[in-house]
């Protein structure tokens, strides 16, 4: 058994699928507007999808909410450097709660990703 999917609420799946694919650099998987589904999937690993999931479901909306208002991060992706990623993030315009710290999980950094989400990056 392994992953097949996940998920991510966001506020506006089609904007998040071009910060997702230009900015972040992540493949896409599926795209199908009319539907407004976006799937997106790292480079290199062919097959685990990422949903940018509407948040139109007010369940879903409340926990997205809720989880960003405690500044949670709803996710966490690998690097292999998280400080250059840092780097690179930021002089596209990425906002990071800080600089990459050391922490007991290892070297880290949050950012926002403007759909409503923080997402962790951990140093692989």
């Amino acid at each position: 058994m392994r992953v097949k999917m996940c998920s991510i609420h966001v506020t506006d799946p089609a904007a998040a699928h071009s910060f997702y694919t230009e900015t972040l650099g992540f493949d896409t998987l599926m795209a199908m507007p009319e539907a407004n589904l976006f799937i997106v999937t790292s480079p290199g690993t062919p097959g685990l999808g990422l949903l940018l999931e509407p948040s139109d479901n007010p369940v879903a909306e409340a926990y997205r909410r809720g989880v960003y208002e405690q500044g949670l991060p709803a996710i966490v992706f690998g690097s292999g450097d998280v400080r250059a990623e840092y780097e690179r993030l930021t002089a596209a315009g990425v906002a990071f709660r800080g600089e990459p710290a050391e922490g007991p999980a290892g070297l880290t950094a949050v950012f926002d990703d403007t759909f409503g989400n923080f997402v962790q990056l951990h140093q692989d």
